[in-house]
């Protein structure tokens, strides 16, 4: 037998003698073909079986098996004894109403959720008993004295039920049938709505989705400043509030730059009500709200000092500019960006800086039987160029914006319908077919392009937007006059000059 290296390792350590440390002192059962490890193991597999003899007796018995109990003592800890923390009844109601009502603040945050007995408010709703022995009682529903009704049956037998059933089906008209008459008209709708307006809506949109919520400790709820109500999807809104109450839920209205301050002012001081809000314009060299967003992001940083990092999720309609406030707060380009809704496909991660975790996620649309494809085509859920007759979303246009805008914009004062309209801009911007005839679905997409890249004035008014706006204009015109007057006292202080030196 040669001497491997497990043969020289055991004859050097019994050649050290005596002075063999606790890592080098030999295993019972430690042999050239078993080393440590593995008679370690073995012992593992046979301990708490109890040892007997060839009669099956038990010699040694097992470690649970013993009779005789270990001395049992007490850590010298001090929390076993030291004074416990007792709490009333009356000081339990209070904190149980005080907790109430900060618990759905959106602006107050739970700093030490472990050491808080959150249990405690939550009461489990009792479950109304049926008092059904009251009612009904043992001896009165089986035995001699039952009282209960037999159900009637209008079948015997199982091949009378089929007779009857088939009968039925014969007598069905579906001329006759009301409800289906009701829902006629949905299901063609249905039906006839093309697949490019489901965009938004599939699965693997929604799992990302769920994928970023799941990974961010705050979530920002990208909001077109022109339209908030519009982009904005309440079921993300009940998911984090139901399934994770913990992560915080931030609204970034996006866009201000496209309608009037106050505009931005008051659906700030709306959406503030439920969430905080902040208004931004995303642009890598002339931004605005970036340092209030990453002062936010900061707090929300120091509040979670047992984790390494935080994570940042950014969700929301497409083309509303989730991408843009990634690219504006990293000042340079890190996500691919476009005026078109769907550019990003999957999510992906982005360190805004050490503690700090950026999460882009692809735009998500919230189904709603409300909306209609002019709706859909508006909100730049779709791309212009894959619908289908886009001069039939022109009329929404018409109706959304103001005349004085339109003549602003493309220069034609009067129209009689949409088809007039798009016959003019056509005539002016050269888009012409053979004959001279208008190219109408081309100066539609135009239009629509303009629409989505914010060329054409328009916003929606926020909550009791008409007592603000007189406001502004009563302030506008009071500025106004000061400033008339001031011009007018310059102007005569100039006069007086020219005649002393005259």
């Amino acid at each position: 037998m040669g001497k491997g290296k497990k043969e020289k390792t055991r004859m050097s350590k019994s050649a050290s003698g005596n002075n063999e440390s606790p890592a080098n002192t030999r295993l019972k059962g430690e042999n050239f073909y078993r080393d440590k490890s593995k008679v370690k193991y073995l012992n593992m597999l046979k301990s708490g079986r109890a040892v007997r003899d060839k009669d099956g007796k038990i010699i040694k018995a097992a470690a649970f098996q013993s009779k005789e109990a270990p001395i049992a003592r007490v850590a010298p800890n001090r929390k076993w004894f030291g004074n416990t923390r007792v709490i009333g009844q009356e000081a339990l109601d209070r904190f149980r109403e005080k907790m109430g009502n900060k618990v759905h603040d959106p602006y107050q945050v739970l700093l030490k959720q472990s050491k808080l007995p959150l249990s405690l408010l939550t009461e489990t709703t009792k479950i109304s008993r049926v008092h059904m022995l009251e009612s009904e009682t043992f001896s009165n529903t089986f035995g001699p004295k039952a009282q209960r009704k037999r159900p009637k049956v209008l079948q015997g037998s199982v091949d009378e039920l089929a007779t009857s059933v088939t009968e039925s089906a014969d007598l069905y008209d579906d001329q006759k049938d009301q409800n289906l008459s009701v829902h006629k008209d949905v299901i063609n709708l249905e039906d006839s709505k093309e697949t490019v307006f489901s965009k938004g809506q599939s699965r693997r949109i929604w799992n990302e989705l769920y994928k970023v919520i799941d990974s961010s400790d705050v979530v920002l709820h990208v909001l077109d400043a022109r339209n908030p109500m519009g982009t904005r999807c309440h079921n993300v809104e009940h998911f984090i509030k139901k399934e994770c109450p913990h992560k915080h839920l931030v609204f970034v209205l996006n866009k201000c730059d496209l309608v009037p301050d106050w505009v931005t002012s008051k659906w700030v001081a709306h959406l503030s009500q439920e969430y905080p809000t902040l208004a931004f314009h995303a642009s890598i060299n002339n931004s605005f709200g970036k340092g209030s967003l990453i002062h936010l992001l900061r707090q929300f940083s120091s509040l979670h000092t047992d984790k390494k990092q935080i994570s940042v999720g950014l969700v929301g309609y497409p083309n509303t500019g989730k991408s843009s406030i990634i690219n504006t707060l990293k000042k340079k380009k890190v996500c691919n960006v476009a005026p078109l809704p769907g550019e990003t496909k999957v999510w992906q991660y982005i360190t805004l800086m050490k503690r700090i975790y950026l999460i882009d996620c692809p735009g998500i649309v919230q189904p709603s039987t409300e909306d209609t494809e002019t709706d859909i085509v508006l909100k730049g859920v779709v791309r212009v160029e894959n619908v289908k007759n886009p001069e039939d979303y022109i009329p929404g246009v018409l109706e959304r914006v103001k005349p004085i805008y339109i003549t602003r914009t493309y220069n034609v004062k009067h129209w009689n319908d949409h088809v007039d309209f798009l016959s003019q801009v056509a005539n002016q911007a050269g888009k012409l077919l053979k004959g001279g005839e208008p190219d109408l679905s081309t100066v539609a997409k135009m239009i629509l392009n303009d629409w989505l890249r914010g060329k054409i004035p328009f916003f929606t008014p926020p909550p009791n937007a008409n007592a603000s706006k007189d406001a502004d204009q009563e302030e506008s015109q009071e500025n106004t006059e000061t400033a008339e007057e001031t011009i007018s006292d310059e102007q005569e202080d100039e006069g007086e000059g020219n005649g002393d030196e005259e």
